[in-house]
C-alpha cells in the first residue's frame, strides 16, 4: 500500500478557519500600515544566494546552517529560498532605482525558509511582515517605528502583554574596537565556553552574547559593554531615539548585550517581547541598517526596519478577535430542477448587490439543506420550492434572529434579504 504524502515538517497547511484569522489579521495589518504612508511591495520567494551570504553575513546561523539553496537546473545559478526579506527590498530598491526621487516607506508580507528544528512559534516556512524605510538620516524614523509598533499592540489588545528592549550597536568601527576587547575577555574564560561559544569566537563574538545557556551568563554579564566604545555621535543618535520614545510615552528598557543575528544592523536594534509564548517570546525585532544599500552596490544611503511573525502574533491574539465571522451572508436552497435555475439566478443578483452568498450544491432533501445552511453561519436563508419556482418568487427566512419567513418576487428578493443583514 502506498504512503500518504503529507506536508514537509515544519511547513504547514493553514486550514480554512485558520486561514480567516490570517486574512483577518492581514486586513488589519494593512490599514495601520497604510495609516504611516508605507506602500506596498512584492519581491520573489527564490533570491540569488550570494545575495544573502553578502548582506546578512557569511558565518551567521542562516548564511552558515539554515538556508534552503540548491543550483538552478537550466542556469547552474546558486539560488535560495529567502530567510529574511530585508535583502530581498533592498535588491528590489536597486534594482528598480526607487529612490531616485526621495526616500521610500514599503512594506512586505509572506513567507520565509530556515532549516530549523521544528517547535511550537518556530518553523521551516514562517510568515513575517516586513516594514523598511529607506533613505531616512536621524532618530526620529527609528522612534517612528517603534511608536507605530506600540500602536498596533494598542489594536490588538496586546498592549500589555508587550515590552521593548533597546540597544545600540554603534558603527563598524566601534563595534571592532569593542570585538577585540570581547574576543580577549572570553578567551580568558575559554575553559568555561560551550562548543557553540568556542565555534563563534573567532568570527562572530557578538552573537555568544545572546548564548541561552544559563552556565554562561555570568561569563556575559562580566563582557565589555559595547554602549562603553561607542562615539559621540552614534550616543547622540540613541538619545535622540530614546527621547522620542519617552516623549511618546512608550516604554522600553536598554538591554546592553540585545544583539541581532545579522551583520547589516547598526545603531539602532530593538525587539518586542513577550512572556506569553515561552521561549519563541520574541514577536517583533527590526532596527537600522545604514551600511547594507552599499553593502549590495548602490549609492550609499540609509535605512531602518522591521519585521514581525506572523504565527507568534496570530498565538497571542487567538480568543481576542471575536466570533469568526462567517464567509456567507446568506445562503440559498432549492429543490427541483426549475427551482435549481431560478436559485441561480437569484444568488447572482443578491451578489450582484454586494452580498456574499452559498448556493446550495449537490442535492439533498430541504431538512438536509437546512442543516448545511445553519451550519454555513449564514444570517439569511433564501428558499426556492417548486411552488415558489412556478411563482418566479423566493421565500427569505432569518437564521440568526427572531422573525417570520416571507415570499417575495425575485425583483423584490434583496431588499428583502438586506432587513435581515442591516
Amino acid at each position: 500500500m502506498s504512503k500518504n504524502l503529507q506536508a514537509v515538517r515544519g511547513m504547514n497547511d493553514i486550514l480554512p478557519d485558520e486561514a480567516e484569522r490570517w486574512e483577518a489579521l492581514e486586513a488589519r495589518l494593512r490599514r495601520w500600515l497604510a495609516a504611516y504612508a508605507y506602500r506596498p511591495l512584492r519581491m520573489p520567494i527564490v533570491e540569488p544566494t550570494p545575495l544573502f551570504a553578502r548582506a546578512i553575513g557569511e558565518v551567521t546561523d542562516i548564511v552558515e546552517k539554515e538556508m534552503y539553496s540548491f543550483i538552478d537546473t537550466l542556469s547552474g545559478e546558486p539560488l535560495t529560498l529567502r530567510p529574511e526579506g530585508t535583502a530581498g527590498c533592498v535588491r528590489a530598491v536597486l534594482q528598480h532605482n526607487l529612490l531616485y526621487d526621495g526616500p521610500r516607506r514599503l512594506w512586505y508580507l509572506g513567507p520565509m525558509f530556515r532549516h530549523e528544528r521544528p517547535q511550537k512559534g518556530r518553523y521551516r516556512q514562517f510568515h513575517q511582515l516586513g516594514v523598511e524605510a529607506l533613505g531616512y538620516t536621524g532618530p526620529d524614523i527609528d522612534a517612528e517605528q517603534m511608536v507605530m509598533i506600540a500602536r498596533l499592540w494598542r489594536e490588538l489588545g496586546l498592549a500589555g502583554t508587550m515590552r521593548l528592549e533597546l540597544n545600540c550597536l554603534g558603527q563598524p568601527e566601534e563595534r571592532a574596537r569593542h570585538r577585540s576587547a570581547l574576543i580577549a575577555h572570553f578567551e580568558q574564560h575559554r575553559d568555561s565556553l560551550d562548543e557553540e561559544a568556542k565555534r563563534r569566537l573567532p568570527s562572530n563574538p557578538l552573537r555568544i552574547l545572546d548564548t541561552k545557556n544559563p552556565a554562561m551568563q555570568p561569563i556575559v554579564e562580566t563582557a565589555p559593554r559595547l554602549y562603553d566604545y561607542l562615539g559621540e555621535a552614534s550616543r547622540a543618535h540613541f538619545s535622540g531615539v530614546c527621547a522620542l520614545l519617552d516623549a511618546a510615552k512608550i516604554p522600553w528598557r536598554f538591554n546592553p548585550r540585545l544583539v541581532r543575528g545579522l551583520d547589516y544592523y547598526n545603531l539602532t536594534v530593538f525587539e518586542w517581547v513577550t512572556e506569553q509564548l515561552g521561549a519563541q517570546g520574541t514577536v517583533c525585532a527590526g532596527g537600522r541598517y545604514d551600511g547594507l544599500i552599499a553593502q549590495l552596490g548602490g549609492k550609499p544611503q540609509p535605512a531602518c526596519g522591521f519585521a514581525i511573525g506572523l504565527e507568534r502574533l496570530l498565538a497571542l491574539t487567538e480568543g481576542r478577535d471575536g466570533e469568526r465571522q462567517s464567509i456567507a451572508q446568506v445562503y440559498v436552497l432549492h429543490q427541483g430542477e426549475v427551482a435549481q435555475r431560478l436559485a441561480f439566478v437569484a444568488a447572482e443578483s443578491l451578489r450582484d448587490a454586494g452580498l456574499a452568498v452559498q448556493l446550495h450544491c449537490g442535492g439533498g432533501s430541504f431538512k438536509a439543506q437546512m442543516r448545511r445552511a445553519d451550519q454555513s453561519g449564514a444570517r439569511v436563508a433564501v428558499i426556492v420550492g417548486e411552488d415558489e419556482a412556478a411563482a418566479g418568487e423566493a421565500s427569505v427566512k432569518p437564521l440568526r434572529a427572531e422573525g417570520s419567513q416571507c415570499r417575495v418576487g425575485i425583483a423584490a428578493l434583496v431588499p428583502a434579504v438586506q432587513v435581515w443583514l442591516d
